[in-house]
């Protein structure tokens, strides 16, 4: 059992990277997978749950890893539009690790997880060539899917702040950089379904034990995500 134990956990860390991997840096489909994780019963996990503590300054080192070996994710700024303007302007938004006073990352706070996100980029406005800066507010909401048994993680951006900005412009571009990182990195596929089930051979007892998952239950608290998976245990005998 120790074995299983140590492989779940391991899962969780990879997957807490994979967060950040997907989260900046590959497009996904925007359509919300599986339904929002709820918290645990207040009476209690019941019998059969494992708990996963995975704490705010983990995730954040994974992504400062990110910034510092790897490039800054960019992404295509709205629909590209004929006749290359947007070779020569960019026509794209680039996450950073800082800027406009914040710092990328995730915060846990009041049961809930905050995704700050500081960027730069251009656009090919009808007016010309538009250089801007900004960071925008999210909130990461964790959801789970029972048919394939994963977790996923989705961005929900709240609010766009640009920096100095004309206002005429910035009416344009706000609504742009808002759905390009909806669209672009949702949803983010934290664990899979190979990841956190267990089918493991007990040699002594001439069998082996499965255990799917029924569900997940998670919590944010003291700057911890404590992830309760609830198992369903069963052992199989040999067929012959």
């Amino acid at each position: 059992m120790g074995k299983i134990l140590i492989g779940l956990l391991i899962g969780l860390l990879i997957g807490g990277a994979l967060t950040f991997y997907f989260f900046v840096g590959v497009p996904q489909a925007s359509q919300p997978s599986g339904i929002p994780i709820q918290a645990p019963d207040a009476a209690g996990s019941p019998a059969g749950t494992a708990q996963i503590a995975l704490g705010q300054d983990f995730f954040n080192e994974v992504l400062t890893t990110i910034f510092r070996d790897m490039t800054p994710p960019s992404f295509p700024l709205g629909p590209q539009q004929p006749g290359g303007g947007e070779q020569t302007c960019g026509n794209k938004i680039t996450v950073l690790r800082e800027g406009s006073g914040v710092q990328t990352g995730l915060q846990f706070e009041n049961n809930t997880i905050a995704a700050p996100l500081a960027f730069t980029g251009s656009y090919n406005s009808p007016f010309g060539c538009l250089q801007f800066t900004g960071w925008a507010q999210a909130n990461f909401e964790l959801r789970y899917d029972a048919s394939q048994q994963a977790v996923f993680g989705r961005i929900n951006v709240e609010t766009v702040n640009l920096d100095g900005v004309n206002p005429i412009l910035g009416a344009l571009v706000t609504p742009l950089v808002q759905n390009t990182l909806n669209e672009r990195v949702n949803p983010v596929q934290i664990l899979n379904g190979s990841q956190i089930s267990v089918a493991a051979p007990i040699v002594s007892a001439n069998g082996t034990l499965q255990a799917a998952v029924k569900d997940i239950r998670a919590e944010v608290k003291n700057n911890t995500l404590n992830l309760f998976v609830i198992y369903g245990f069963q052992g199989s005998a040999p067929t012959s």
